[in-house]
């Protein structure tokens, strides 16, 4: 049980550093190929990121909870997390805010898996 855990908070961090990579790095490119430029715009690479992001964060949280029960700051932030990425892709409040939006809450999902990863390795 240990090991699909230790896979699940792995493959969560990956998923929020591919999220984080996409955000900053995408952009940078777009403006040399005009083609990843539309890419990087397209909204449906925002909505496919979001759909798999929250299941595999919500599946991991159920896990490690059930598991060994998350202090409500690990929730929190989870949430946090989860509801900017989503709020970003929604394009919410406005256009401008997505990327720093979306930033955000992939780094905040991205600590909240490696804090739960730190705390089941203690334990």
């Amino acid at each position: 049980m240990k090991r699909s855990s230790n896979l699940l908070d792995a493959g969560a961090i990956t998923l929020s550093s591919l999220c984080l990579l996409h955000c900053l790095a995408l952009p940078l490119l777009a403006a040399a190929l005009p083609l990843l430029g539309t890419w990087a715009e397209a909204e449906w690479v925002h909505a496919l990121v979001v759909a798999i992001a929250a299941p595999v964060t919500g599946f991991a949280l159920w896990r490690a909870h059930r598991q060994h029960r998350l202090p409500a700051l690990a929730m929190a932030s989870a949430a946090a997390g989860l509801g900017l990425l989503l709020g970003g892709a929604l394009g919410w409040p406005s256009h401008a805010s997505e990327t720093p939006m979306t930033v955000a809450g992939s780094l905040l999902l991205a600590a909240t898996h490696v804090w739960n990863a730190w705390r089941r390795h203690r334990h």
